[in-house]
């Protein structure tokens, strides 16, 4: 098998009902995510877990080309009703950054309604046991889904310690990865996720990742409730959030001309 040169990691949210069309974007249908899931099977895509990735960056074993992470920020109940029963027949592990203040409420980052979507539930402190006995891996999106650059230095800690405090005590395993909520993070935020004691952490950033890349910046490419599985292809294969047709076009175009991306 070719050795991976660089990997693409996916990040989903709520997979469930939309219920107004703003969710779209970050709510995707059951059929529609086991369609997105078929698409990259039938094309040779193979889901590995997030600490073989993690251990791949720090130089440990390869990768072999076609593997990619799959990840889902929140926790929503949704992941375990709809997603898991699909990756569970595909045999594909999935990384889920908890909440951990939160679990077994709702969102309420988003209970202001100004986005013009509803509140969803999360998962519960026993449902997330059950899915790690399924084989799910949980980590850290902090204890409020705060954003990072706009706290204290002393909430910043307390929300990095001790969500990852939660975790590892609900699930009895170390807890050293971290998704930045809404993805905000600068310089100051990246050394406290460091002396919290994280060994990697997760951006919205979208790009593929290589093994000299800095692993508190961990790139994602975000997938849409309005992504069909080709646009999702595309966008693997370009490791940019634009799945269209016009930029996979555009893509081929430059190579042609010697342009490169």
């Amino acid at each position: 098998m070719t050795a991976a040169e660089r990997v693409p990691v996916l990040m989903y949210h709520r997979v469930g009902e939309v219920h107004a069309s703003v969710e779209s974007r970050y709510c995707v249908t059951p059929g529609r995510f086991a369609a997105q899931m078929g698409a990259l099977a039938t094309r040779g895509y193979r889901a590995v877990g997030i600490d073989a990735f993690v251990g791949w960056l720090a130089g440990g074993p390869q990768l072999t080309a076609g593997d990619f992470v799959l990840t889902f920020d929140d926790g929503f109940r949704g992941v375990r009703e709809h997603a898991l029963p699909v990756l569970e027949r595909l045999g594909w592990p999935v990384a889920i950054f908890l909440v951990t203040d939160l679990l077994g409420g709702v969102d309420a980052w988003n209970a202001s309604g100004r986005h013009g979507g509803g509140t969803y539930p999360l998962l519960t402190p026993d449902e997330v046991v059950e899915m790690q006995a399924r084989g799910c891996s949980f980590h850290s999106h902090t204890r409020t889904h705060a954003s990072l650059p706009m706290l204290a230095d002393g909430a910043l800690a307390d929300q990095l310690t001790g969500s990852r405090a939660a975790v590892e005590k609900l699930l009895g395993l170390r807890a050293d990865l971290l998704a930045y909520p809404y993805g905000h993070v600068d310089d100051r935020v990246e050394a406290a996720a460091r002396a919290a004691g994280y060994r990697a952490a997760f951006s919205v950033q979208p790009g593929f990742n290589r093994c000299d890349l800095n692993p508190f910046r961990i790139r994602r490419l975000d997938v849409f409730g309005t992504d069909s599985p080709g646009a999702l292809l595309r966008k693997m294969r370009l490791g940019s959030n634009d799945g269209s047709l016009r930029n996979l076009l555009g893509y081929y175009w430059r190579q042609a001309v010697g342009t490169g991306r």
